[in-house]
């Protein structure tokens, strides 16, 4: 069992590293590219070679979910009751199929809360990075947290 992180154990600019990789494969971005956001950088592999990409590229609606999964592969397990919002989210690369991508948070800002004496508010800055280490997406979350039980 992990580690419950509560609002007292986060600290402002300490990084936290997700564990593992995620590989984008063409099938995953062809699918969800077809439900989500069906434009032909995301769908057609042929038509995709005559876009401004280059080629297949993953829609921000599949790396954002990516970023999601991650947040439940932390090395603790936050005492996270909601996330509150997504500010700030930016795509810088495109991702393309056989990407690896990993993350990355860091604490930007801690408060208690004003109303709630046993929860605080966190703000982290996420990064997705592929293999190459460039930024391919970066946000900040939100999230209301638990403080520790007296």
């Amino acid at each position: 069992m992990k580690e419950i992180q509560y609002f007292e154990d986060w600290q402002v600019d300490q990084e936290q590293k997700f564990e593992g990789e995620y590989e984008l494969t063409r099938d995953e971005v062809i699918e969800i590219g077809r439900r989500w956001d069906p434009q032909p950088w995301h769908t057609d592999e042929q038509a995709a070679k005559e876009t401004l990409f280059g080629g297949l590229v993953a829609a921000s609606a599949h790396l954002f979910a990516i970023t999601s999964w991650f947040g439940t592969r932390m090395p603790t397990e936050p005492a996270v009751l909601a996330a509150l919002g997504f500010d700030e989210l930016r795509l810088y690369l495109p991702a393309r199929v056989g990407d690896r991508l990993r993350a990355t948070a860091r604490c930007v800002s801690k408060r208690a809360s004003r109303s709630k004496p046993d929860r605080g508010i966190i703000v982290s800055r996420m990064e997705l990075i592929n293999q190459d280490d460039e930024i391919v997406l970066s946000m900040n979350t939100t999230f209301l947290v638990l403080r520790r039980p007296q």
